[in-house]
């Protein structure tokens, strides 16, 4: 009988039209943790099969943090410092809009994510994120306003949302925006980092690192998985979230996905669900950066949800996007991550929710990948924190 060696069906092992290979990280994970499930971590390396035209289409852009694309193909940027730009289809620059509110531009605060509904043509809405400066610190603010007809300023501003407490400290508001098929804002929020207040991400009257679900008045959605708990915000959707800079809806299940900055290892991808507790501080595939133990060390407790995937060593999504245009067909409904520390893009393929490839692109520009979307050309665009456009379609 003919032998056939595992090895070589590995090899030649297909998904899709990428051949499978080892692994894309090679580095050791700061913990030896056990993962919960075959495949929840290092799964199989994944290649691109088309060829790729990666260009730079804008090269000065300050500090961008959220990118949105415009139902014309043009690009409605945020830049930290508190300014929106806006881009035509090529990458130049069109329109600065100022004068909006001040932001606490430091730590990672500052002007952040910015989105619009479905609508937009009609209503000219824009909703955004950013650092609000308290007299004791300060709040993730989620605000709305009507971009001008000449695209130099938003008119009639308002704040619809406050995450409180507010805090002393300058990190992880989290900040990301999306739409829910009804129009309503889902909105995640950072826990804040410090000791002292990152267990409030258990806590069920306070904001902080959550999952909300919005109205655009800034009001709870009804119905909420907490709407008729005692001491609880009904705007909650799920809890136990440490930084969560990834939000996304997948558009061929309708389906909640969101990443998250772990602490020192533990980064995640998760599929949030109403009501779920994804369990932060208490479960974590990270450490404290000094390598002490996150609370009891734990990885797994009856009642806190799984990641679907994790990452160690962390590579610091960013954000995430779906892919959702022809230029790649490949790449249809696959699930990018935008690397800050890994300083790379991250194509992963799913598969009844679970993950069963992963690719890493662009490692060699040596970039912090902000944020993702696919552009009405179907190119996949991307920006960094070194004030970088890019457009990545088909040759």
């Amino acid at each position: 009988m003919k032998r056939i060696y595992l090895p070589l069906l590995i090899g030649f092992f297909i998904f899709g039209t990428a051949i499978a290979q080892a692994p894309v990280e090679k580095l050791k994970p700061s913990a030896n943790y056990k993962p919960a499930f075959a495949g929840q971590t290092r799964i199989t390396g994944i290649k691109t099969s088309t060829p790729l035209s990666i260009t730079i289409i804008n090269k000065n852009l300050a500090r961008p943090w959220g990118l949105s694309v415009m139902p014309d193909g043009r690009f409605l940027i945020t830049q930290k410092e508190g300014n929106m730009v806006i881009l035509d289809k090529q990458g130049k620059l069109l329109k600065t809009i100022s004068g909006l509110p001040k932001v606490e531009d430091s730590g990672q605060g500052g002007l952040l994510d910015v989105t619009l509904p479905s609508d937009f043509n009609k209503t000219r809405m824009v909703y955004w994120a950013y650092s609000e400066p308290q007299s004791n610190g300060a709040v993730l603010v989620i605000a709305k306003g009507k971009l001008a007809n000449d695209d130099s300023s938003i008119e009639n501003q308002v704040i619809i949302y406050r995450a409180n407490p507010v805090y002393k400290g300058k990190l992880q508001y989290g900040s990301r925006i999306v739409f829910d098929k009804n129009g309503n804002l889902f909105v995640s929020t950072g826990e804040r980092s410090g000791k002292d207040i990152r267990d409030q991400a258990q806590e069920l009257n306070s904001s902080l690192g959550k999952i909300l679900h919005l109205t655009t008045s800034g009001k709870a959605v009804t119905g909420g998985p907490f709407a008729n708990k005692a001491n609880a915000l009904p705007e909650i959707y799920s809890y136990g979230h440490r930084n969560p800079d990834g939000l996304a809806i997948d558009p061929s299940t309708g389906e909640l996905w969101e990443a998250e900055f772990g602490p020192k290892g533990g980064d995640e991808l998760n599929l949030i669900r109403p009501g779920k507790n994804y369990g932060w501080p208490v479960i974590t595939y990270g450490t404290e950066y000094s390598g002490a133990k996150v609370g009891d060390g734990i990885q797994q407790q009856e009642g806190m949800e799984q990641p679907v995937y994790y990452w160690n060593p962390v590579i610091s999504p960013g954000s995430i996007a779906f892919y959702t245009g022809n230029a790649v067909p490949e790449w249809k409904g696959n699930l990018f991550v935008a690397a800050l520390s890994g300083s790379h893009i991250i194509r992963l393929t799913l598969k009844q929710n679970k993950v069963n490839g992963e690719e890493r692109l662009l490692e060699d520009k040596g970039e912090r990948f902000r944020d993702l979307a696919t552009g009405k050309d179907g190119a996949l665009y991307a920006i960094t924190d070194g004030g970088n456009l890019y457009r990545i379609t088909k040759q």
